[in-house]
């Protein structure tokens, strides 16, 4: 018996598959893999999103930045406003006309009409779907950001069908932790710098919301105290894409605020309105709310500023969570919800335990019977495949789905088929009248290319899962994939070095024993 480089390799593996699966296994401290939303329990969400909203926002946007253009260019308009998903404005010079022409020819995705000085800009219908698209797909990661920031274990946030997302958060057991996770899921988080129309505000208590927009006015609520009103001027000074940064401090008077940091143009922007508007107010509004409207005593630089508004610490904290990962650019709303208790958890993992253990037995048993000493070599490897494909996961903190428990079922199955085809090589060879040792060798070099083309048609199927599934089938292809890769290494490499180390002690008049056939 002698020792040789596939055995070093096959039991250095067990040693590291036994190493890293303890601590999943018997909850010793280390990397341990988690649990899916459908074995622990937790929240399952199916998100719309109302594009058109995104629509909205992007007009807004584009106002502010042709009015600060124009105004960075001294350009006299008049008539600046919003209406029906236009920009509409007028020019009072018609000497402006050309810069005015060159500030939109750098905006792309617009359409542009003019009826004499009067100009009407839209966006165009490709742009118009361009931006519902990417509304979705900014939802999709935005939320993804939002949930990962949180500190939230492996959620899965997917995109589905055209319109639709599927969000699930795993470990999620109270109606308070359910509340808190669809708030901050549902926050828009639009963050705008407002200035307050001083002509009007003192007529705000008796206007109409659209005697308000006949001036390019809207009316907002104070987020403290509701039935304060506040005229705001529509198009804002800047908006949340110009933020880089949002952290919760607090105030002289030990209160949560919450700063905020400014790119460089946001930055300019900020400057420059603050330094033409001393002695003003300026309106912090975050979701159509009013947190604060401060007198401008001076040209504020550094591109910083804070939002303040009566936070307690958790509401602080989840709201410069939303602001850093971004504003939605269209607002979510629910479809479907579910939550999947816990106890439901056990019950599927306890069912997949059953299953995994009856067929690892069955498998286990059969093998013996069938092929002798050669199918306890082919169950020796089959155990090390399953440490190894527990510590894979533990180690990468992959995530345990149901349909992941089932791929690992299957794998016990897909593990000794590599060495039924090698054993019956081997048994078909020893019929032949080969020697012992030349049988082996022969039989793992006739069964590699079958076994192999096998593996790697399953391997690629389970990436294609992986691409293109949500998460329980990612789950699924994840565990596939670790087990096909693993019993090539414990199902060819490892058993091939056994049968090396053992073959000088393999009795020719006893193959029954070694191999289960009769008669040679």
């Amino acid at each position: 018996m002698k020792l040789n480089y596939r055995v070093i390799i096959f039991i250095a593996a067990a040693i590291f598959g036994l190493a890293l699966s303890a601590p999943t296994l018997v909850g010793l401290n280390g990397p341990k893999i988690t649990l899916g939303l459908d074995l622990q329990g937790g929240l399952h969400m199916l998100l719309g999103v109302d594009t058109d909203e995104a629509i909205k926002s992007k007009i807004k946007s584009l106002a502010s930045s042709i009015k600060y253009a124009a105004e960075d260019e001294e350009l006299i308009i008049d008539e600046f406003k919003v209406k029906e998903g236009k920009v509409l404005f007028e020019l009072l010079d018609k000497d402006d006309m050309p810069k005015m022409d060159e500030i939109l020819k750098k905006i792309e995705g617009i359409a542009v009409q003019k009826d004499g000085l009067k100009y009407s800009i839209s966006l165009t219908p490709k742009e118009v779907e361009s931006v519902k698209k990417y509304a979705i797909t900014q939802a999709v990661d935005t939320i993804r950001n939002r949930l990962d920031q949180f500190g939230l274990a492996e959620p899965t946030v997917a995109k589905q069908g055209e319109d639709k997302i599927l969000v699930e958060v795993p470990g999620i057991k109270t109606p308070e932790q359910e509340q808190r996770i669809r708030e901050l899921i549902a926050k828009a988080a639009h963050l705008q710098l407002m200035a307050i129309d001083e002509d009007r505000a003192a007529n705000v208590d008796s206007m109409t919301p659209a005697e308000a927009s006949q001036y390019g006015d809207v009316i907002l609520k104070g987020a403290q105290n509701p039935n304060r009103k506040y005229l705001v001027k529509e198009i804002p000074i800047l908006d949340g894409s110009m933020l880089t940064d949002a952290r919760v401090a607090f105030d002289q008077n030990n209160q949560p605020v919450i700063n905020f940091t400014l790119n460089s143009q946001g930055a300019q922007i900020f400057g420059d309105f603050t330094g033409k508007n001393v002695g003003k107010r300026l309106a912090v509004v975050l979701d159509n709310r009013v947190y604060s409207a401060p007198v401008i005593r001076e040209r504020i630089g550094g591109g910083s500023g804070q939002i303040s508004g009566g936070f307690t610490v958790k509401e602080a904290h989840d709201v410069a969570i939303a602001l850093r990962s971004g504003a939605l650019l269209a607002p979510v709303f629910m479809e479907e919800k579910r939550s999947v208790g816990p106890s439901l958890g056990a019950d599927s993992i306890k069912a997949s335990m059953i299953a995994l253990i009856a067929g690892f037995v069955a498998v286990v048993i059969f093998m013996v019977l069938y092929y002798g000493i050669a199918g306890a070599v082919a169950d020796v490897a089959l155990i090390v495949n399953l440490f190894l494909i527990l510590a894979i996961m533990s180690l990468f903190g992959a995530t345990l789905t149901l349909p992941g428990m089932a791929g690992i079922v299957l794998t016990v199955g897909m593990a000794v088929d590599a060495n039924v085809i090698i054993n019956e090589r081997i048994r078909e060879l020893l019929y032949e009248g080969k020697s012992v040792a030349k049988a082996i060798e022969q039989g793992y070099a006739n069964a590699f290319s079958a076994i192999l083309d096998a593996n790697i048609t399953t391997l690629i199927a389970a990436v294609v899962l992986y691409a293109y599934g949500t998460g329980p089938i990612k789950g699924f292809a994840i565990t596939m994939s670790i087990g096909i890769l693993a019993s090539m290494l414990t199902a060819i490499l490892g058993t091939h070095g056994i049968w090396q180390m053992l073959e000088d002690k393999i009795d020719k008049n006893k193959l029954n024993l070694w191999f289960g056939i009769k008669g040679v």
